[in-house]
């Protein structure tokens, strides 16, 4: 089955026999690959490294609030659940004090041109709370005026005066949680939301003034059929988000408790996963969205869209981002920076997180020194995962190599790809064809030295 479309072609043949397990590369190496020996030292040592450099790159910062009122079975994120908010308060006294130590090896000089509250849900937080939070972080960091602000919402738990508020705060982008709008799929996963709130979020946004809205859908869910995403993906085109992100449900059980609680009996096989899929990919093309790369779409006008038309696209902890090359810093339980050739990840625990703090120093569990290979890979891999195209000359000019030797084996590995027409390879470099986008998780991956080593971490399926 081929489907044409005004974006891309979709071609069922080429996904069943290109679609494999692999890592979704919002880091190299990927996090399953961070070790204990890197220490809140090593962290320190490369803020401090940062600070005494002439020229930076911007800052983008990150905040985890873990924090949920109920249990979505499906979900996979590092969450506290709980009713009890006063919680809140002991949260973010120890998110100041991390912040206070970031910036006092980092200095506060520097720009910060974009920040994302995730979790768990933000919106767990008060009005006060949340602008606590904001004058905590303006005090620490130096927002550029034009700095993107994004916040991920659970719908549930806004209401148009939420939004105003968060508007208010300086927030201009927003993302909410949809998944599915059938009674009986969001039953399945314990996360009743009907259309009408979710259309009232989204209107409010737009008169709040939010620059761009997202939507997230996932497939593959219990309950979920054809019919059933069909009908949904009508819903949610009426609405008319900026963009949508399809994700993939990966069912791990034995690494998410909260996903016990799915019978497998109910989740859709792999036969009607890929239909839904095809049928998903198809209905957003046809409405208009274009596709950015493993399960983004966006409007033709959306910032988003037009980065990856002219080649800046760029990749993070977050996903696709428009923003150029950043140090991420990154606060609470779990959260990951990125900062210079290094990454770290703070304890996975709450009551790590506090100890660590407590005790006077940064909450740094585990982390990753990049070798200069590790460095030159991320380049290249993150450089297929938003689209390329991947220029030798200008790697070869920067890392002092002949790409096309120091990567032989890889290359051959790519023939495959080149012969199915998803990419082409060049005495120049490596060109990704409009079909070939959906498929750059698995180009990438060609290029990840560590996928030849064990691990004991589950990635997901491609598409």
């Amino acid at each position: 089955m081929n489907a044409a479309v005004p974006d891309i072609e979709i071609s069922e043949e080429l996904i069943r026999r290109f679609d494999t397990l692999g890592p979704r590369y919002t880091s190299y190496p990927t996090a399953d690959r961070f070790r204990a020996n890197f220490s809140a030292q090593n962290t320190i040592r490369y803020l401090e490294q940062r600070a005494g450099r002439s020229h930076n790159p911007p800052l983008s910062v990150y905040v985890h609030l873990p924090f949920c009122e109920s249990l979505c079975y499906f979900c996979a994120c590092n969450k506290i659940i709980t009713n009890d908010h006063g919680k809140v308060a002991e949260y973010l006294h120890y998110l100041d004090r991390e912040m206070t130590m970031v910036a006092g090896h980092l200095g506060t000089e520097r720009e910060t041109i974009q920040l994302h509250f995730g979790g768990g849900t933000p919106t767990f937080l008060s009005a006060d709370e949340l602008g606590q939070l904001m004058r905590m972080l303006r005090s620490h960091f130096n927002f550029t005026a034009d700095a993107e602000l994004g916040i991920e919402i659970d719908p549930r738990t806004v209401s148009p005066d939420t939004l105003a508020m968060l508007a208010g705060l300086g927030f201009n982008r927003t993302s909410f949680g949809v998944q599915d709008f059938d009674p009986a799929v969001q039953e399945a996963v314990n996360r009743i939301q009907p259309r009408e709130m979710v259309e009232t979020a989204i209107v409010a946004s737009r008169r709040a003034g939010f620059e761009s809205i997202n939507a997230d859908l996932i497939y593959g869910l219990p309950k979920q059929t054809l019919s059933s995403f069909d009908r949904t993906l009508d819903q949610l085109i009426e609405l008319v988000p900026d963009r949508i992100a399809l994700y993939n449900y990966a069912h791990l059980p034995n690494r998410f408790k909260g996903q016990r609680l799915i019978r497998a009996a109910d989740l859709p096989s792999a036969e009607d996963r890929l239909q839904i899929f095809l049928m998903s990919m198809r209905r957003l093309l046809d409405a208009g969205y274009r596709y950015i790369g493993l399960d983004h779409f966006a409007k033709p006008d959306d910032e988003l869209n037009v980065a990856r038309e002219n080649g800046t696209l760029h990749r993070n902890f977050q996903g696709y981002t428009t923003r150029a090359e950043c140090d991420l810093v990154a606060f609470g339980m779990s959260a990951i920076s990125k900062v210079g050739d290094s990454y770290s990840q703070s304890s996975h625990s709450v009551t790590g997180y506090y100890k660590h703090l407590e005790e006077g120093r940064l909450p740094t569990e585990k982390g990753c020194q990049l070798s200069r290979d590790d460095v030159l890979r991320r380049t290249v891999i993150m450089e297929i995962m938003c689209g390329g195209p991947l220029r030798f000359p200008a790697i070869n000019q920067r890392y002092e190599i002949d790409f096309i030797r120091y990567f032989d084996a890889e290359l051959a590995r790519l023939i495959p790809y080149q012969e199915a027409g998803l990419i082409e390879i060049t005495v120049e470099g490596i060109f990704v064809s409009p079909k070939g986008r959906l498929f750059v998780r698995g180009v990438g991956l060609v290029f990840d030295k560590y996928l030849r080593q064990p691990t004991t971490s589950s990635y997901s399926k491609l598409i």
